[in-house]
């Protein structure tokens, strides 16, 4: 009766923007979330890696309260004394000079788009209000009114234009659309490592190394997206590693917090970054000192827990057990660490009925583009939890 109740609420209050399965969390523990009835469930969606740390692990829950009880914003008009140890701490870690605190995954997107336009600018000589930026394909960058206006989904666009012009749809994976795309205008080439949202689509080994080499040689900004790729979700500290490259800009946020706080940034070189002076860019909250002390702890629990490799173990291990299930309406299984996709044929009737019974045994997962269901559990993940999925997914997907 509480589950109907809170979403008789939900229904008549709430604007009508997601359609969620009916399940009403109200507690979480590591990879465990339970509804307000007490009913147990694995997690198997991770806030979309937001929580790749797990639920409310306990060194970042600390961090945050120590913190909270001290100082939790002051903007950016005055300084911090978590800022710099934060800015330090994240670029020894990435390799980065220079980064810039956001909150939001799409604001960080807002800020590399601002960012490579004023470098095109300033330093490669763009023609004022002509640069280019190229993206793909089916991408999932955000859902502000510049994001869609490079969106290819009809539901993220329809009704929402005029749309934000300078943008370039090529196909995904494809470097010799890539080359032929670029112009004397183009000022970046926008990416996401693997596409998460349209239903875990990988490139071939060494696309990125390839969009590497194209844009050095024809001086354009590579910005890889690594807000749900990054920070250990696909068995890398950043998936740009499994081609062996460091893009110009990268772009991180979700598990920055460990799903405690919205923290994003754009991590850059020095030449990129140092385009921007006081006064073009900011956010009241962009480096507020509660967000630099979750995400310090956040990034220290994904290091010295070993969850990056255990991403990369147990994303073997679950990946080879999803294969061995044996449905005639499975098309493919795919991933890269923890983060799998597996898809239907357009027989199965789609992918929604499967997450709903998945649902009524116990784990949660979420359909994309209708025949694909996502698993991407917390990096904290072990073996014998990983069988225990797997049975529950064998026996709703076999019966």
């Amino acid at each position: 009766m509480k589950t109907k109740k809170l979403i008789r609420l939900e229904n008549r209050f709430g604007a009508n923007t997601y359609n969620p399965l009916n399940v009403i969390l109200s507690r979480g523990e590591g990879i465990w979330v339970w509804d307000v009835d007490g009913k147990k469930y694995m997690d198997c969606l991770s806030a979309y890696s937001a929580v790749n740390q797990g639920h409310c692990h306990p060194k970042i829950r600390q961090a945050m309260i120590d913190q909270a009880g001290k100082l939790t914003l002051t903007s950016r008009a005055f300084r911090n004394d978590q800022l710099g140890p934060f800015y330090q701490e994240i670029c020894e870690l990435t390799r980065s000079h220079k980064v810039l605190p956001m909150n939001s995954g799409a604001e960080a997107v807002e800020t590399a788009v601002k960012t490579v336009r004023k470098w095109g600018y300033t330093v490669k000589g763009v023609p004022e209000d002509q640069a280019e930026i190229i993206v793909c394909k089916n991408n999932f960058h955000g859902r502000t009114i510049s994001i869609v206006s490079f969106s290819t989904d009809p539901g993220s666009r329809s009704g929402f234009g005029p749309f934000t012009p300078g943008f370039k749809v090529i196909p995904f994976d494809d470097t010799q659309a890539l080359e032929a795309a670029i112009t004397p205008h183009t000022v970046a080439f926008l990416v996401e490592p693997i596409q998460g949202e349209a239903g875990v689509i990988i490139p071939r080994a060494g696309y990125l190394k390839a969009a590497k080499a194209l844009c050095e040689k024809h001086n354009v900004i590579l910005i890889l997206d690594e807000i749900q790729t990054g920070l250990g979700r696909t068995g890398k500290l950043l998936a740009e590693e499994h081609d062996g490259i460091e893009a110009d800009l990268s772009l991180i946020g979700k598990a920055l917090s460990g799903g405690f706080y919205p923290v994003s940034a754009v991590l850059s070189t020095t030449a990129v970054m140092d385009v921007l002076h006081p006064g073009e860019h900011g956010s009241t909250f962009g480096g507020n000192p509660l967000a630099c002390a979750i995400a310090r702890a956040a990034l220290k629990v994904l290091v010295e827990d070993g969850l990056i490799e255990n991403a990369a173990a147990m994303g073997t291990y679950f990946l080879a057990g999803l294969r061995q299930i044996s449905n005639p309406y499975i098309r493919e299984v795919r991933g890269k660490g923890l983060m799998i996709g597996l898809e239907f044929y357009p027989q199965a009737g789609g992918a929604r009925q499967y997450c709903e019974k998945l649902k009524n045994n116990g784990l949660l997962c979420k359909d994309t583009h209708d025949h694909i269901i996502r698993f991407t559990p917390p990096l904290i993940i072990a073996k014998d939890q990983i069988d225990w999925a797997l049975e529950i997914i064998s026996r709703v997907l076999v019966a």
